[in-house]
Parts: structure tokens; C-alpha cells; sequence
């Protein structure tokens, strides 16, 4: 074989296309996962299965990027073109098309990590105060007299405020005090501005609540409203205030301290004031319950007065009714008494043969009562004793003789026996 043959057959290996894909796939896993990219957000979709799928670019080129359902639901960003976001995930190399893509895992706007952990630190420590203690909330006022703005004059949250109010609440004073609300002043200049607030509501009693706004943007752009010297101040506001800053997802410090906490500017608008048609159709209710009421006591003062009138009308028809009433008392009272009368008159008539049978029965009673006490008497006489052959012996004196101790010899003694008494002496007495 010649050298020319040989090196012919000597080549590169010759791969089908998907089998180099995956050794693409698998060299990137290798090289370089798990990677972390910066680039600038374009063509954002959410596909119904939840999965999201766009391009991230910057001034040298673009990268095509996936972000499975889960990983949506757990990154909680506001997708929109033009963000400067960081995004962490594995490079892959999808087959069907042969396309370069980075899965993304994780993602949060460009420079957030540092700034979103101090505002954990700052948030911890004005907790701490006590400075979001639900206690401090108070109640929005249900009508204002008028209502402050603090924001800036060139913020399109001014003017969404504005709107809202001429719309809702057109009869309602608006003072506003102007500030920046974005950059290194900022928190500064707001401060003032609240202070300015307060001083007027204390001085007039006006602006009975207060909305601080501004549109959304982000963390950076937001970074003034988590400054801790304006939540000290926002704690001292003598009046509510209604914290409309950013989007819905948006959350600042200062929505944690304020009363209410808007959504949006116009949110906050719509929450301080209750719109005007809404009003009137309260008062028209009102009205109309008002006048039912009118017409229903007026109706019933009327009929009051049409039965006094026929009462007073007609006073033989009342004497008549009394004259009725007296002779219908006195006709009971007679019945009454004669009731009396008789039954009194019956008990009287009873009582001579009542009297005369207890008097019986109680001289009965008491011959009973004789007889056994003379049979108690026989049974204690001392004759019948000496029937049965006893004798009673008596000294000189008419003494009982009881014992032999009480007797000497030659005294003399009386016996008694059931027909007479025996004179006798002792001659010895018995032991």
C-alpha cells in the first residue's frame, strides 16, 4: 500500500449528529456547569405549561434560555425586555434543533444579591424597633377633608394620582409636597418633604391622610424608600398614610411602616377616598329612605288624629259607654255582696248544731278520760292490797314502818289490816 493510500484512509472520525450532540452536551456539562450569566432580557413568553423561555443579550452576542415550570414559581421576578438580570443554570446543547441554551435555575435582577440582603438586614433591625408592630396601625379616615402628596412633580405617579382623584373624588383638596424619589438625596429630601406635611396638617388640620407614591422600577431605583431615616420619619406622621411605591410585586421598607400599603399609585388614590358616584348613590338611598319614613309617620299622625277627632265628636256616645260601665260595676258589687251575705248567713245557721255536737263529743272525751283515771286510782289503793292478806304497820306517830331497823322492843305499834287495825308491841325485834 502506498503512503499516499494509507493517509486516505487516516481522517476524522465521522459522527451522526445527534451522538456529536450529545458529546457537545456532555463536554459542556463538564466545562462549564454550573455557570452564572449577566445579560439583558429579550422576547420574554410563558408558555401554558408554565415553562418560560427567552433570549438573554448583550453588545457582543445573545443566548437562548429555558427556565422549567418550578423554577418560574420559585423566582419571583417581574420578567420584562430590557432587565439586567443575572441568571444561574447549566449550558446544554438542545438536540432537536441543535441549539446552544441555558437552563436557568435561579435568576434576580443584575447587582440585587447584595442590595436585597442588606434589606433583610435594615428590615430585621427596624422590626426590632417595633416599627411594623401591626398595633401602630390606624384607620384610614371614611371622608377626608383633603388629602397630601408627597412624590415628585415629574413622577407619572402624580399624575395617575391625580387622574384618579379628579375622577373619584373631584371635590377633594390635594396639597402635594414635592421631593426626588430616586438617588443618593432622595431619602433625605423625602424626609423634609414629610416634614413639611406634618407641619401643615398640625398648623391647619388638613391633609387627613397622606400618600407617599412612585412609580415602579427597580431595586436600585426603589432604594431610597428603604432608607431607615425615612421610615423613622413615616413612624411619626400624625396622620395615616397610604404607601403606593413600585409595582404590585414591588415591596419597600416604607410599605412595611406606613397604615395601608397600595399596590400602585393609583391604587392608593382609589383607597384614600371613596368615589363620588358611589357617595351619591349612598345619599340617595338615604333620601329615599328619609322620605318613606316622612310619609309613613305623617300617615300614622293623620289616622292618630282622625280617631281623636271621632272620639271627640260624639261625647253622649262616651258618657253613654261610662254610664254603661259604672252600671255593670255596681251590678257585680251587689252580686258580690249578696254572695257574701248568703254564705256568711249559712255558716251562721250552722253553727248551733256544729257548737252542740262538739260539745258532746268534748264531754265524751272527757268521761272517758274520768274512768281511766279512777281506774288508775283503784289500782293504786292500798285496801286492795290488804284484801289479799298484806298489813300496814304504823308507829305511834302514824309513821310507816318499812324495815326491823326502825322498830325496838316494848314500842308500840299499829297494824292495818283490810277490816280494821290491830293494836300491838314489839317484843323482839327480827333480823
Amino acid at each position: 500500500m502506498s503512503r499516499d493510500a494509507a493517509s486516505a484512509d487516516v481522517g476524522p472520525p465521522v459522527w451522526a449528529v445527534g451522538a456529536l450532540l450529545r458529546a457537545l452536551s456532555d463536554a459542556l456539562q463538564a466545562r462549564f456547569n454550573p455557570v452564572c450569566v449577566r445579560g439583558e432580557v429579550s422576547g420574554f413568553a410563558r408558555a401554558a405549561s408554565g415553562h418560560g423561555y427567552f433570549t438573554l443579550k448583550d453588545e457582543q452576542g445573545q443566548l437562548r434560555c429555558a427556565m422549567f415550570r418550578r423554577s418560574a414559581a420559585a423566582t419571583r421576578l417581574d420578567w420584562r425586555d430590557g432587565q439586567l438580570v443575572e441568571v444561574q443554570g447549566r449550558l446544554d446543547v438542545y438536540g432537536p434543533r441543535g441549539d446552544l441554551q441555558l437552563i436557568v435555575e435561579d435568576a434576580r435582577l443584575a447587582g440585587q444579591g447584595n442590595l436585597y440582603e442588606q434589606f433583610l438586614r435594615l428590615k430585621a433591625t427596624l422590626e426590632a424597633e417595633g416599627l411594623f408592630a401591626s398595633e401602630r396601625k390606624r384607620p384610614l379616615p371614611a371622608l377626608p377633608r383633603s388629602v397630601g402628596v408627597v412624590t415628585s412633580l415629574d413622577a407619572a405617579a402624580l399624575r395617575d394620582v391625580a387622574t384618579t382623584l379628579q375622577r373619584r373624588a373631584p371635590y377633594l383638596p390635594v396639597w402635594v409636597f414635592p421631593s426626588p424619589v430616586q438617588g443618593d438625596a432622595a431619602p433625605e429630601a423625602l424626609c423634609a418633604a414629610l416634614e413639611r406635611a406634618y407641619a401643615h396638617h398640625r398648623a391647619t388640620g388638613a391633609c387627613e391622610v397622606l400618600l407617599l407614591v412612585r412609580g415602579g422600577g427597580s431595586l436600585e431605583d426603589l432604594w431610597a424608600f428603604n432608607s431607615p431615616a425615612l421610615v423613622r420619619k413615616l413612624a411619626e406622621a400624625p396622620m395615616p398614610v397610604i404607601c403606593g411605591v413600585g409595582h404590585e410585586t414591588d415591596f419597600t421598607l416604607a410599605d412595611f411602616v406606613a397604615d395601608v400599603r397600595a399596590p400602585t399609585p393609583t391604587a392608593a388614590a382609589e383607597l384614600c377616598a371613596p368615589a363620588r358616584d358611589t357617595l351619591l348613590k349612598a345619599l340617595e338611598g338615604l333620601q329615599t329612605r328619609l322620605r318613606q319614613g316622612l310619609w309613613r309617620w305623617l300617615d300614622a299622625q293623620a289616622q292618630r288624629t282622625d280617631r281623636l277627632a271621632q272620639r271627640l265628636g260624639r261625647p253622649s256616645a262616651r258618657l253613654s259607654q261610662e254610664r254603661q260601665r259604672v252600671l255593670g260595676v255596681a251590678l257585680r258589687l251587689r252580686q258580690s255582696v249578696r254572695r257574701w251575705l248568703d254564705r256568711d248567713t249559712a255558716r251562721l245557721e250552722r253553727w248551733p248544731q256544729s257548737w252542740s255536737a262538739a260539745l258532746a263529743r268534748d264531754l265524751q272525751r272527757r268521761r272517758w278520760r274520768l274512768d281511766h283515771l279512777e281506774a288508775q286510782l283503784k289500782l293504786l289503793d292500798p285496801k286492795l292490797v290488804l284484801l289479799r292478806g298484806y298489813a300496814l304497820l304504823t308507829d305511834a306517830s302514824g309513821h310507816a314502818i318499812t324495815s326491823v331497823h326502825k322498830v325496838r322492843p316494848g314500842q308500840d305499834l299499829t297494824a292495818q289490816l283490810a277490816d280494821g287495825a290491830v293494836e300491838m308491841t314489839v317484843k323482839t325485834p327480827g333480823s
